[in-house]
């Protein structure tokens, strides 16, 4: 079945994916960006299994979608983790 909040919810993820990639750039300026936008990519990729489930092999997409999101949060987490312990290395807030 197919919900209207996440065909929306997917299609402000693509929109924020293509702000991803027009604005690379200044992202790379992050520390460890490639891990933040790892982590976004699978959070994009949870969004579109879910979509997905609604027309075909629901069982298995939302395995894999669970499966996304727990990883990106994981990522996300490791993330934070180093963030705080890189700014506190260097002496910034």
């Amino acid at each position: 079945m197919l919900h209207e909040n996440e065909v929306v919810m997917l299609l402000i993820g693509i929109g924020v994916f293509f702000f991803i990639i027009l604005n690379k750039k200044q992202i790379r300026r992050i520390y460890g960006w490639k891990m933040l936008v790892s982590s976004y990519y699978l959070l994009l990729a949870g969004w579109i299994f879910t979509v997905l489930e609604g027309f075909l092999l629901e069982f298995y997409l939302n395995i894999l979608e669970h499966l996304s999101y727990a990883i990106s949060a994981v990522i996300l987490a490791f993330w934070c983790w180093k963030f705080v312990h890189y700014s506190k290395l260097e002496g910034q807030p």
